[in-house]
């Protein structure tokens, strides 16, 4: 098996964009059940995590900003890993991620190299 880094995008930062308390309640049942069934089928691996919307970047130059990187209002909202035979394989777990029923959302897929 190879691990996978499946990074979450959506808006973190747009207050219109976040879901009601009603709506994250129900996103949160799917985010529980897709998970689940990605560790009864061993492809859930050990690390990844919900991502605060606050932070700092940096840049050259002793550039300092407050908040997340943002770029086209798809922030990095958080990461798993996974246990996958291939890129392929990855992919399709990918597909059942719950986030992916919104708008402005995406999964990114990616090998990590050395574990």
């Amino acid at each position: 098996m190879n691990k996978f880094l499946l990074v979450f995008r959506m808006d973190i930062t747009t207050p219109e964009a976040q879901p009601t308390p009603v709506q994250m309640q129900g996103y949160m049942e799917q985010w529980g059940e897709w998970i689940s069934s990605l560790a009864a089928q061993d492809r859930l691996a050990a690390g990844g995590n919900h991502l605060s919307a606050e932070g700092r970047v940096l840049r050259p130059h002793g550039i300092t900003t407050d908040g997340p990187y943002t770029e086209h209002k798809e922030s990095m909202a958080g990461y798993i890993l996974v246990n996958a035979v291939d890129m392929e394989e990855a992919v399709q777990l990918a597909k059942g991620c719950p986030i992916l029923l919104g708008e402005g959302t995406s999964v990114e897929v990616r090998p990590v190299a050395g574990m």
